[in-house]
């Protein structure tokens, strides 16, 4: 999960994340957080294959706002 400068959250999947994060910093891995550049890496977990993954990402970006703020303060 990435905080955007303008203070919104970014769910995303890869298989990279190092790369991936260099491409959101770069503007080149989406045109959501390219608009609103610097991003910084907040939230990450890793799934067992890219389906888990999917439906990871896909529950997250359920959750409300006040939800996923939690999340990122840890238990």
């Amino acid at each position: 999960m990435l905080r955007c400068r303008d203070g919104s959250l970014y769910t995303g999947i890869t298989n990279d994340l190092p790369q991936r994060l260099r491409r959101h910093t770069e503007g080149t891995a989406s045109a959501y957080t390219r608009a609103r550049r610097p991003v910084r890496l907040v939230y990450e977990e890793r799934q067992l294959s890219r389906s888990a993954a999917q439906r990871r990402e896909a529950a997250l970006k359920r959750l409300p706002r006040v939800a996923k703020l939690a999340l990122l303060r840890g238990p």
